[in-house]
């Protein structure tokens, strides 16, 4: 797994993560709210699976 998400990528996917999983928890939104886990994975690990199959990279390493 190489890196293929940029900085801001990264940021604003632990962001809408962080959200969606804090709203769940407080009852705001329903379950739906747990697929926040999934941008924050892929925030935190800086990989994307998606982005790795359509060979989209956000990143600026080689």
């Amino acid at each position: 797994m190489t890196c293929n998400t940029g900085g801001i990528d990264r940021s604003l996917r632990i962001i809408v993560g962080l959200v969606l999983i804090g709203l769940t928890v407080t009852a705001k939104i329903g379950v739906w709210g747990w697929i926040g886990v999934v941008p924050l994975a892929t925030g935190i690990l800086g990989w994307c699976p998606a982005y790795s199959l359509f060979g989209i990279k956000t990143c600026k390493t080689k």
